[in-house]
């Protein structure tokens, strides 16, 4: 089965960016496959970040990020990056690397409960 491991959280300021990257183990899918990023904060429920499907390149964003961060995939697909610039502090919490393989209604491909395959998570804090 995929292995995933995130890196690249830290402390910035407001106003910041910081690069997270999740390291994906090889594997092998005839069909599709999607890799997310979703974050937690203390207290809140886990809520979907970003999405691309591999292959093609399909990216998906919530609202609360959309024009700050970009989920993009390496040539060889051994990496998903989530690149987050204008970091507020509301953007606190730790981000996992999620993946599933499986087709999905557009309606779920932020939907946690739909992923299967998760990192351990990078933390990640802006502070004002």
């Amino acid at each position: 089965q995929v292995q995933l491991v995130e890196s690249g959280g830290g402390s910035v300021q407001s106003g910041g960016s910081l690069r997270l990257s999740c390291d994906v183990s090889e594997y092998t899918y005839d069909g599709a496959v999607y890799f997310a990023w979703f974050r937690q904060a203390p207290g809140k429920e886990r809520e979907g970040v970003s999405m691309i499907r591999d292959h093609n390149g399909y990216t998906r964003y919530a609202d609360f990020v959309k024009g700050r961060f970009t989920i993009s995939q390496d040539n060889t697909r051994n990496t998903v990056y989530l690149e987050m610039k204008s970091l507020e502090p509301e953007d606190t919490a730790m981000y996992y690397c999620a993946a599933r393989f499986s087709y999905a209604q557009s309606s779920s491909l932020l939907l946690a409960s739909t992923y299967t395959i998760w990192g351990q998570g990078t933390q990640v804090t802006v502070s004002s």
